[in-house]
């Protein structure tokens, strides 16, 4: 039996394949094991072979002393007054507010104001067509000329009967009868009078002047309308803005102390929302007669000259009361405070550059500032800025509050 040749498969092929697929999938770990290996030899501390030491590259050379030290913003502490304030939020309220109405009724034929105009007390403000009191004034004193020559007439009668009863010729109740016709004529006159008087105030009153001074306000009715008397909206309103007032409130509990000081003269000012712009000053007119038992508080109302109108009645401000002033108090500010659960501390530069703690009695903060009791002297250095890096006896480079340590302009706290 003969056994037929046969060919069998070349294995090389197959293992020359097997290896192409191995290296395609090698080659990109390869790639990343040789950048790490290249990241490595940069970042990671270089050992100097021969010398047993290891240097970074990033370590700096030894630091001199000023290098070390950490710039931080001083200011020396001061003496002076410091003002203790009560402060609340307040209305500016005008003193005084006119609706001007009319007070006859009639056509309305001028208009002698111009809207935000201010006016003085008895500027003419409109005109009521006046006509129809002119003719009231004529025909009250025509009838009054007629009662007046008929009182004279009585008056003469009168005494011709006087003369007739002292002869007995006439009987007493004909001269009592004509003593009663004499005191109507009169009353009748003076019933005249009294119709020629109003129809003069009614002419009067058809010329509408400004009760007070102020700044008038928007035009209510146009020429031309017929208005009364009646009338609810009037014609314009009228508010005094110089001076005006500022009604605020305060802490019941601030009270009593307000109380003692009230007629002293006490000076407020009043600040725009953010407390940071004064517009004005004033003086303490009064305290309301109760306190409002839903929100605690009195109201006060102070007095404020207002002749660049920096005030406009229903303005929104916050009002500082001046309550009483702490003479020659040893003045910070308020940004050198710290606070820790066991005192109050600052940080005082000393000559040395090194700062120390030192614990302080605060008697009062008013804004920006802060009284100190005792801890500190004036003209001591006190940190108000960089006090998140110092500890005690930590060395420091002082700068001034205006500029920083690359020479530009810094905020002051």
């Amino acid at each position: 039996m003969s056994i037929a040749n046969t060919t069998l498969p070349d294995p090389a092929p197959a293992a020359l394949r097997t290896t192409q697929r191995t290296s395609r999938r090698l080659w990109p770990w390869l790639v990343v094991i040789g950048l790490a290996g290249v990241a490595a030899w940069f970042l990671v501390p270089r050992v100097t072979l021969g010398q047993g030491k290891t240097t970074t590259a990033t370590t700096a050379s030894p630091a001199s002393g000023s290098a070390r030290s950490v710039p931080v913003v001083a200011v020396a502490a001061r003496t002076g007054e410091m003002g203790v304030y009560l402060t609340g939020l307040g209305t500016a309220t005008s003193l005084n507010t006119v609706t001007v109405k009319s007070r006859v009724d009639g056509q309305l034929i001028n208009v002698a104001f111009k809207e935000g105009q201010i006016v003085q007390k008895g500027d003419l403000l409109a005109e009521i067509d006046p006509r129809p009191f002119q003719v009231q004034l004529t025909q009250a004193e025509g009838q009054a000329a007629k009662d007046e020559a008929t009182l004279k007439n009585t008056q003469l009668d009168l005494a011709r009967d006087r003369d007739l009863f002292a002869k007995g010729i006439i009987p007493k109740q004909m001269l009592d009868t004509q003593v009663s016709v004499v005191d109507q004529s009169s009353g009748a006159l003076r019933s005249d009078q009294g119709q020629i008087d109003s129809a003069r105030l009614n002419l009067v009153y058809s010329r509408i002047v400004a009760p007070i001074g102020g700044r008038v306000g928007l035009r209510l009715v146009d020429v031309g309308n017929i208005v009364h008397a009646a009338d609810t909206n009037g014609l314009v309103v009228i508010t005094q803005i110089d001076p005006i007032a500022v009604v605020f409130t305060i802490a019941e509990d601030s009270l009593p102390d307000v109380m003692q000081r009230v007629g002293r003269g006490l000076k407020v000012d009043a600040y725009d929302r953010d407390l940071r712009r004064k517009i004005a000053t004033g003086t303490l007119l009064t305290v309301d007669n109760q306190i409002d038992q839903t929100t605690g508080t009195v109201k006060l109302k102070a007095e404020f000259p207002n002749a660049n109108m920096a005030l406009f009645p229903n303005q929104l401000v916050n009002a500082r009361l001046r309550l009483n002033t702490i003479e020659h108090a040893v003045i910070i500010p308020s940004a050198a405070i710290q606070r820790s659960p066991q005192a109050t501390f600052v940080y005082v530069v000393a000559a040395d550059q090194s700062v120390a703690m030192r614990n302080v009695d605060v008697e009062r903060t008013e804004g920006d500032d802060t009284a100190v009791k005792s801890g500190i002297a004036a003209g001591d250095l006190v940190v108000i800025d960089g006090v998140d890096k110092l500890q005690q006896g930590t060395r420091v480079s002082v700068q001034s509050p205006q500029t920083t340590a690359d020479g530009q302009k810094a905020h002051t706290p």
